[in-house]
């Protein structure tokens, strides 16, 4: 029997195994790509919660430290105690506070890994333990 030689025109073995190298490597350069947009707009929602906890925080230093003695006094005008102004005013303050915080603590939960890179590493893995 004579053994059949290949065409020139069939590819090779090593070129085979070259063109599978190089669909893997930009398999995984697409995945790292897509994992790190993902990754930056996540960053970006965790950014603003930050951003709001901090004003958060902010305003409430204010509310401790200032009581806000203008307006207490201001308050006192109407014939209240002085007591019950400056308990109003830091209640405002504190009002204020806790809801700038509640804004950002729902800004944070909307904070997710890279679902899609995960789901889809875990497609190529399969695939490439068939084979």
């Amino acid at each position: 029997m004579a053994e059949r030689l290949p065409a020139n025109d069939d590819p090779t073995i090593g070129k085979l195994v070259g063109d599978v190298s190089n669909d893997v490597s930009s398999l995984i350069r697409s995945e790292i790509a897509l994992a790190k947009t993902e990754l930056k707009f996540s960053a970006k929602a965790g950014g603003v919660g930050l951003g709001l906890f901090a004003a958060a925080a902010f305003l409430l230093v204010l509310a401790v430290i200032m009581l806000s003695v203008a307006i207490a006094y201001f308050i006192n005008f109407t014939g209240l105690d002085l007591a019950w102004c400056f308990l109003i005013v830091f209640g405002f303050y504190a009002l204020i506070a806790a809801v700038l915080g509640l804004i950002g603590y729902r800004s944070v939960r909307k904070v997710r890994g890279p679902e899609a890179s995960i789901e889809q590493l875990k497609e190529t893995k399969a695939v490439l333990k068939r084979g």
